[in-house]
């Protein structure tokens, strides 16, 4: 008999993600029964509004999640290694917002609109990973295009907002601009340089091929998404000094004929995609169109004639709804009504 609530914990609940989660679970009308908001020792104590009442903020330990159905996690990886396997030991599925379980062979990596059949291999681990939140946006949208021309290769260039890093880049953001408008020295400490009216070519660390960690993550977590080893992906992630949204710029190139036309007209009946694509009156996405926003968008979109069958494209979401913590949202709601 299925269950009319189902008990929700939220590790790291006073991140940005967390307060996203938070938000999504109340405007879904998820089936909550009971609520646990967990955090560091900095937080505990904090009190947060889901659906008219206010919930105390308490210490993510060990015991935590005993009567949990679902755990939606993002308090950093390290964290997650250590807590996920405890809140599935004690019989909580979590769905984990950060990277450390998303290349385990074990556990599925899932964004709704492209793989949701991969979730029924949660049991594995109880674990279910979310992935980048770059990477969720590009294979939402590439996805329908792989499947009816099969993609070969894809450039990607990232455009991403400052949010991605946490609240403390958001607010380094603010700061740096409030101290350059008062001819003040600008203060870098979450980024490696000044972000306020510049661009840094580095997400995460370099790794020894010369790429970012986060560059690598869209390489690995989307032939694994896509179901696809073979598609050749090359990234470059960029930080921008916008507050909430991600923008790429994409181009695919694939094995069969491939059209302007036919891409729209896929997109515009793909789940999850909205098309934004008439350049005459400059109509286009960007990240003040996406913020707040459960789509992703879609526009740009034109010939590469360098190449037989390529195509370039431009896509935007929001990297904390749709790139972190819709998409967890969206995960749950598929285990409550068809495994839970």
């Amino acid at each position: 008999m299925k269950k009319k609530s189902y008990n929700v914990a939220i590790a790291g609940a006073t991140g940005v993600v967390g307060k996203e989660f938070l938000r999504i679970l109340e405007e879904r009308r998820f089936p909550v029964g009971e609520l646990r908001l967990l955090a560091s020792e900095r937080s505990a104590g904090v009190k947060m509004e889901f659906r008219g009442k206010f919930y105390p903020v308490t210490l993510l330990e060990k015991e935590s999640f005993e009567g949990v159905d679902i755990g939606l996690f993002s308090p950093g990886a390290s964290v997650s290694a250590i807590h996920a396997p405890r809140a599935a030991k004690a019989g909580c599925v979590v769905v984990d917002n950060t990277s450390h379980f998303r290349m385990d062979p074990d556990v599925p990596l899932v964004v709704p609109e492209v793989n949701s059949g991969a979730i029924a291999k949660y049991k594995k681990k109880m674990i279910i990973a979310n992935p980048n939140c770059s990477t969720i946006q590009m294979v939402v949208a590439l996805k329908p295009i792989h499947d009816a021309f099969r993609i070969k290769r894809i450039v990607v260039s990232t455009y991403q907002s400052v949010s991605g890093a946490g609240k403390e880049a958001m607010e380094e953001l603010s700061e740096q601009v409030r101290s350059l408008f008062n001819m003040k020295a600008a203060k870098a400490k979450v980024f490696p340089h000044t972000i306020a009216f510049n661009c840094l070519p580095q997400i995460d660390s370099f790794l020894d091929n010369g790429y970012t960690k986060e560059e690598m993550k869209m390489v690995d977590e989307t032939k694994k998404i896509m179901g696809d080893a073979s598609i050749k992906i090359t990234a470059t992630a960029v930080r921008v000094p916008v507050f909430i949204g991600h923008s790429e710029s994409v181009n695919v190139e694939t094995e069969r004929p491939i059209f302007p036309d036919e891409v729209r007209a896929i997109l515009k009946n793909a789940p999850g995609v909205k098309v934004l694509d008439d350049p005459k009156n400059k109509v286009y996405p960007m990240p003040v169109d996406a913020a707040e926003r459960d789509e992703t968008f879609v526009g740009r979109i034109r010939r590469d004639d360098t190449v037989p069958n390529g195509i370039n494209m431009w896509i935007v979401a929001d990297n904390l709804r749709k790139g972190a913590a819709l998409n967890a949202v969206q995960i749950a709601e598929l285990l409550v009504k068809d495994y839970l």
